[in-house]
This record gives C-alpha cells, structure tokens and sequence, in this order.
C-alpha cells in the first residue's frame, strides 16, 4: 500500500509552539479537503484525553495535544495517533500508557530501557494512522538535539530515521537565541539525523520580519538547510487548550494582581496538575479571571471561587496542598461564604478521606481530605476512561469524559452534580457552595456555565466555547497560509510516499 505524504515538525526545544504549528497544518490541509492525521510518537503530560481503540471497540488516553490535532483535521480522536503517553507521578516516575492502556510505571532510567520495546508499537500506530490518509503531520517531542537520549529515541529523530520521515526543525525566536539553536542543533547531530532534517522555520516573531532576513540567510549558510518561512506570534493560539504543564509558567501570577472588577478564581497550582484545561471557557470568560496560585502563595481572599484541579498523584498534592497552607486558607476562604468546586482529583481532595490501600498512585496510604464535602475515595486498580454524556437533573445536557481512579461515596453523594447514563456524579454540600465531579469539561457546557457564573454574579458571554476554538484553529490556519512555504512544505511531505522505512 502506499505511503501517504509524510512530514515531521521537530523543535529545537520544548515549547517551541510544535502543538500548535502541526494543529494549524492540520487544520489548513483540511480546509483544502485532504484527508489529514495527526501523529506523535511519545508525549509526556497530565493533560489527557480519552480516544477510541479502534481494534475492540473501547477507549483509551492520548495527549491533549493530538485530541486537539484531531479536532483540527476534523476527524475522530484515535490512541494511535499518540501511542506513548507518559503521565508524571513522581519526581523520577511517570504512568506509561501505550496506545491507549496503561502498561505500568517506569522510573527515568528503567524507561530508557524500555524504549527500545516501544518502537514495535509506535511504527504499528504510524502504519495505522496512515491508513486511507493523504497526509500525515507528526509532532516531535523535547528536542533532537539532547543527545544524551539518542540511544533507542522514539520521540524525534530514532522514529523519524527508522520511518524514513522527513523533518522540518522549529525555532522559537521569541525566547532568544534562535540562530544559535538552529546552528547548534545542526552541528551536534549525527550525519543520518541531520539528512532527515529538510529545512526550519521560525516561529514566534514579533515585528517586521524583513529585519530577520540576515538571520535566515545565516542560518542556511551555516546549515545547508533552507527557510520555510517566518511564523508571526500567533494570539489565538491562546484560545486553544494548553497540552502540558509548561503552558501554567505562563498562566501563573501573582495573586495580588488587580481583578480589575472580574470574579476572581483561584486554581490552586498542583505540583501533578492534570487536565487544568478544564479552566480555559473560564479563562475566556471577559467577566473572569483566573489565578494560578503558585506554591507558596497564598489563596486569595478576592476569590469569589476557589477551583481545586485535577491531579495525578491526589494524596501526594493533598499532602503538599497542606504543606502550602493552603487548607487554612480554603476553611476561611469558606467561612467567608465563598464558593468551592473540586474536579476529579480535586473532587477526592474535598471529601473527608482518600484511601489508595494497594499502592496505586503512590506508596500504600490513607490521607484526611479537605472536610467540605461528606464523602470518601478508595483508589482501585481499574481505570475510568471514556466519554461522558450526562444530564443535570432539570434535564440540561452536558458532554465531557472521565479519566480517573478511584471510587467515591458518601452523604453528599445524594446530591450530585449530574447524570451520566443514568448514573449520578458528584456531589454537593449541604449549603450548596461546595461540590464535586469526575466530570472533565464540564465548564465547556456553554448553558451550565452561564447558569453557574450567574450565581455567583458574573453576566457571561452568549459565546460558545467550542466554537471559539474552531474559529481560533481556522484563524491560525490562515496565518500558516501566509507566512510558510504551504507548496515547499507539501513537496517534501510527498516525497515520504515513496521513501522505504528502515522497520
């Protein structure tokens, strides 16, 4: 069978904006109706969303990120498209998911050893991704140039090299130092890695591009590899949903900051935040501002609402949740007839105990919850991962998904926030300020969340939130359009039908 049309965007770091620049060429090849798939080899984050194992019919987790990619090329998430998913538990371990289910934990070192394995499942995914595709984009992950983890690689050039995969390298120029990254980037990479890389791009730039014009001529010059164009900073790439944790060093300040007449929420920063983009239709919200409450920090006493997150490790962030004082602050922040929301992990921390007995999440363990919602959690082996469609009890429907851990039950059960398949979730305290859910997404229920701003006094937007997204996504695309080399682009991409892999 033949390949479809291949190419690679790898960066010369993290956060270079790959995410983004592969969603938006999604998005731009779809408008020009190929059939268009996202694919990226290894990811690592906490934000994670739920796909179909198409092989048996169920569901599994992938990256943010490549659900975001998906959303892009219009079609149906898929585990393949992301077939290694770590998700951080510990300062040295993370979950390893592969496509799509939870294979077990691996410390840094022990997974080196383990990528080797992995490469047999990724180049499967590849194959299945491509499968009835003109095109698919692939995202690397971290940078090419950190050789030190070269052997058995099978996030950047260990997979591009076996898949005979064209690159194109990304540089930031907005952090500084781009010419040195590009260069440096060239000059440390073994000979076969650097024949992958076909050209670069600048991504970030802010100001007149013709002023950078020596600046790629050095770069080619030094290289051998030519520019593809210069990327403006992209301001609607703040509309999409953040991928990973790296994105809250950015999204975090000081709490004394100036609410300038908005609700204020406060997002207690988790050292494992998960699926924190959960807060972004609040984040959009003109009415709203949301702090990211850094350790260390108090919680704000202008909070109208403190929104405790999800979390990878919940008894580990109870735990540093009370080292930061943060429990005090929450009871007055309460006593002072403030509004408390819990999701997922958040929703454990608020009961009155969190019980992992076999080890789960962490060492086996019990921890005190937070005390304001009447309920308890038992952690248990099977894993809740799938989407959700759910009824408030006046009938309104809401969509979302569950990922998590976990058992919860107890008196404030009996009021939960919602139905999914008949099933209530969540709870809510007996003075209606607090409640609960497993609900991922629930902010992005347009309807419920102008109902609940409005009780707390805040007139929000007739905006849909998806569909923000959806004009942010063909905004970018239309960036792209102007500022790359679309036609070079596709051309190298077209040269990977016919390029054998060294599988």
């Amino acid at each position: 069978m033949k390949r479809p049309a291949t190419i690679m965007l790898q960066g010369t770091g993290s956060d270079v904006g790959k995410t983004v620049l592969v969603a938006g060429l999604c998005r731009l090849f779809a408008n020009r109706g190929l059939t268009v798939r996202p694919f990226k080899p290894q990811n690592m984050s906490n934000n994670a969303a739920v796909a179909a194992i198409p092989e048996i019919g169920g569901s599994g987790e992938i990256g943010r990120g490549q659900w975001l990619q998906a959303l892009a090329c219009r079609t149906a998430p898929s585990v393949h498209m992301n077939p290694v998913l770590l998700k951080p538990q510990s300062e040295t371990g993370s979950q390893v998911v592969v496509q799509g289910r939870v294979r077990g934990e691996a410390k840094g070192r022990d997974y080196q050893r383990l990528k080797p394995e992995l490469l047999g499942a990724v180049l499967d995914s590849f194959a299945r991704v491509g499968t009835g595709a003109d095109l698919v984009i692939v995202e690397g992950a971290g940078s090419p140039a950190e050789i030190n983890l070269r052997a058995g690689d099978i996030a950047n050039m260990g997979f591009a090299t076996v898949a005979n995969v064209p690159v194109i390298l990304v540089g930031d120029i907005d952090r500084g130092g781009v010419i040195a990254s590009l260069v440096g980037t060239h000059a440390i990479l073994p000979e076969t890695d650097r024949a992958q890389v076909r050209g670069f791009l600048i991504n970030k730039f802010r100001g007149d591009v013709s002023l950078f014009d020596e600046g790629l001529a050095a770069i080619t010059r030094f290289t051998g590899w030519p520019s593809l164009g210069v990327v403006p900073f992209l301001n609607d790439a703040s509309r999409l949903p953040a991928e990973d944790s790296v994105a809250l060093e950015r999204l975090a300040r000081p709490t004394a900051a100036r609410t300038d007449g908005r609700l204020l929420v406060a997002v207690p920063q988790l050292e494992r935040i998960a699926n924190f983009d959960d807060l972004d239709p609040l984040i959009a919200e003109p009415g709203v501002k949301v702090v990211f409450v850094r350790p260390g920090e108090p919680l704000p006493e202008a909070a109208s609402l403190v929104l405790i997150p999800g979390s990878k490790s919940t008894i580990a962030d109870l735990a540093a949740f009370r080292r930061n004082g943060w429990d005090a602050d929450l009871r007055r922040h309460h006593g002072r007839g403030g509004h408390v929301a819990g999701l997922c992990g958040g929703y454990q921390m608020l009961g009155r105990r969190v019980a992992d007995p076999l080890g789960i999440e962490g060492p086996p363990g019990e921890i005190d919850g937070l005390g304001l919602l009447d309920v308890e959690t038992v952690m248990e082996p099977e894993k809740t991962v799938r989407e959700a469609r759910g009824v408030l009890p006046d009938g309104l429907p809401l969509t979302g998904y569950e990922i998590h851990l976990g058992r919860t039950a107890g008196p404030d059960c009996a009021r939960p926030v919602c139905l999914i398949d008949g099933v209530p979730d969540g709870a809510t305290s007996t003075d209606g300020r607090v409640f609960g859910t497993y609900l991922h997404g629930l902010f992005a229920a347009d309807e419920w969340r102008r109902r609940f701003l409005r009780r707390l006094g805040v007139d929000a937007t007739g905006v849909s939130y998806a569909a923000g997204v959806e004009a942010a996504l063909d905004a970018i695309a239309a960036e792209l359009a102007r500022f790359l080399d679309i036609d070079a682009l596709l051309r190298i991409a077209e040269d990977a039908r016919t390029a054998p892999s060294t599988s």
